[in-house]
């Protein structure tokens, strides 16, 4: 089965799969912004971090309101930049309105741009596991409805097996009602509801940080640590 790859911020709907590298981006640091290396080429691969560029990996993730998922997630050492929208409908660039009512198939979910050197994909799905209710079938707190299901969207073989060991671990302690479905597309929301949560001051109501792992070092002997999984 053939793994959709994210969408080059350059070349657009042209996917990054079928590249030399397929798992490999860059992005500007403080910026939104994703490119696959072909859309580099101008640029001396060898001297990129004097162009301000840094590699980085991916991570697309829903857990209920995408404000307390956000929330949450910028606080993993090593994410660089965070950003909110929807993925997984049948229509395209919808609009905050057009999800809410459930009918375009869509989830909220956050987009993260994490350092690999920094952090493993594994963190980032602890830190997704711990500041929401997993176990929550119908939405996310009092937040009800389709959109604000728990997904992991995977990119690519290497996470969808690290989220299903991380779930198969769980549910020897807890319900699990997460689900794992490959991504597609990632559409950003309106500008309003990005980082909505620190620029109000305030922290979010669905979204409950507890502590569930004092360490996956499980994990890491099965998938390595800091390494660029293929």
């Amino acid at each position: 089965k053939k793994l959709a790859t994210p969408i080059c911020d350059f070349c657009h709907l042209k996917l990054i799969s079928g590249k030399k590298d397929p798992n490999q981006y860059f992005a500007i640091e403080n910026s939104q912004s994703l490119f696959c290396p072909n859309c580099l080429s101008p640029l001396n691969k060898e001297n990129l971090e004097n162009f301000g560029w840094k590699k980085v990996e991916m991570a697309i993730l829903a857990s209920g309101c995408f404000w307390g998922t956000e929330y949450w997630l910028q606080k993993v050492n090593g994410v660089l930049n965070t950003a909110v929208g929807y993925s997984g409908g049948h229509q395209s660039n919808p609009t905050y309105k057009q999800v809410c009512t459930g009918k375009t198939g869509h989830v909220e979910c956050s987009q993260v741009l994490y350092d690999p050197q920094l952090c493993s994909y594994l963190d980032v799905l602890k830190m997704y596991f711990e500041s929401h209710n997993f176990s929550q079938e119908n939405g996310q707190g009092v937040d009800i409805g389709s959109q604000y299901l728990s997904v992991i969207l995977y990119l690519n073989e290497s996470q969808q097996k690290q989220a299903e060991s991380i779930i198969s671990e769980l549910k020897g302690k807890a319900k699990v009602a997460t689900q794992l479905k490959l991504f597609q597309r990632f559409w950003r929301a309106e500008e309003y509801h990005q980082d909505y949560l620190n620029k109000k001051g305030s922290s979010p109501h669905c979204h409950v940080y507890r502590k569930l792992f004092v360490q996956l070092f499980q994990y890491r002997q099965a998938f390595g640590f800091n390494q660029q999984y293929q």
